[in-house]
């Protein structure tokens, strides 16, 4: 299985946002501009992916697990950084930067599992 240049980069994303969150949630009560930014800039890269992802797909390169599975996984995932964002702005508590940390780390196993399709893991 070769891993693909937007899993890298979505996996580099999705760190450097999770430890901002999770430095938010250690240093603040309500939700901070570097924690909602740096999920933003994970909604941000699913744009782009899921951009590159129909290029590829329209260009020829196939899915190799079901098309609809790939397809669902990424709606899912940039729906979630917006409700998670709408949660923060709502509720101005400590909570809210727990639930923002969480994007990036659910983003993350969403990503992968996004690669185990498209490259047809053996295991999917």
């Amino acid at each position: 299985m070769t891993v693909d240049p937007f899993f890298i980069v979505g996996t580099a994303v999705c760190a450097l946002s999770l430890v901002l969150c999770i430095a938010a949630v250690a240093t603040k009560t309500y939700p901070g501009d570097a924690a909602i930014v740096s999920v933003a800039v994970v909604e941000l890269f699913l744009i782009v992916f899921g951009v590159a992802a129909g290029i590829r797909q329209g260009g020829g390169e196939a899915i190799r697990g079901a098309v609809w599975e790939f397809w669902g996984y990424f709606a899912t995932a940039l729906i979630i950084p917006i409700v998670a964002f709408w949660w923060a702005i709502a509720d101005r508590t400590r909570w809210s930067n727990v639930v923002l940390g969480a994007v990036p780390l659910t983003i993350f196993v969403m990503l992968f599992r996004m690669e185990q399709i498209w490259n047809g893991a053996p295991f999917s």
